[in-house]
């Protein structure tokens, strides 16, 4: 059974101690496929030195974080912008809006998030959206810049039913992950409504593990809990909901 992990963040310091060791739990459960997405371009260096050592298994993203939008957002745009002429990279993300930690720079985050768009555009490239406490926000932005090539992840979506099938209106897959695992979540409730055709697993590790890990450091082997809870969902087997979300993520990422 392969399972892909559409977005975790693997190059961060809360793996330092044990990296290899947290990969390889995961490649020995099938889990072999990881999408990292961006942060800032202080963090450049540690997702490509981890490509290299994993080549086979680790697919890079580029892009400015939301929450990392600051004084400095030009200069990272042109990093991002200057990366993607030297390396290979699957998406551009995580990009969006985010509200829930600060709204300072939010005419910067609205600016950054909407020239990204464009850079995926001009790369032919999904983006993998974050959205907290900002999903009203983002969709006027997508919808002013949709185009017929327009793709990519809602990432950890936690909204409602309606705000799910707006994502999918706009040809977004929706990333599910620990949140759907947990007791008042709220995903469990509508979730087989929507087509397992718009879905895609991730663990957003070393964040938002999954029941009964939650509270804890998330890991990408986590998300036999995340693909154990979708097979409760949608009443068919654990294999179908890897197979299916796997070949999800192949259609987005072009691979």
């Amino acid at each position: 059974m392969q399972i892909t992990d559409t977005h975790n963040h693997l190059y961060v310091e809360a793996f330092d101690n044990d990296r290899s060791e947290v990969i390889q739990r995961a490649i020995d459960k099938g889990i072999d496929r990881f999408f990292l997405p961006a942060i800032d371009s202080s963090y450049t260096e540690a997702m490509l030195s981890l490509q290299d050592q994993y080549p086979a298994h680790m697919y890079l993203m580029a892009g400015l974080h939301p929450t990392h939008v600051k004084e400095n957002v030009e200069e990272e745009l042109d990093h991002v912008t200057q990366n993607m002429k030297r390396h290979k990279y699957y998406a551009i993300g995580e990009i969006g809006i985010d509200l829930y930690w600060d709204d300072t720079f939010i005419k910067e985050q609205r600016s950054a998030f909407r020239r990204q768009i464009q850079l995926a555009r001009e790369y032919d490239l999904p983006i993998v959206i974050h959205s907290r406490d900002s999903f009203d926000e983002i969709i006027p932005i997508l919808r002013d810049e949709t185009h017929e090539k327009l793709r990519g992840i809602f990432h950890c979506f936690t909204g409602t039913y309606e705000q799910a099938l707006t994502a999918i209106e706009l040809n977004m897959k929706l990333g599910i992950g620990g949140v759907v695992t947990f007791k008042n979540g709220g995903l469990d409730k509508f979730l087989s409504r929507i087509d397992l055709e718009h879905i895609v697993l991730e663990t957003d590790a070393p964040y938002l593990a999954p029941a009964p890990f939650r509270g804890k450091r998330n890991e990408p082997v986590y998300i036999s809990n995340i693909v154990q809870k979708m097979s409760e969902i949608y009443s068919i087997s654990q294999e179908e909901i890897a197979a299916i979300t796997t070949e999800n993520s192949k259609c987005i990422f072009g691979i």
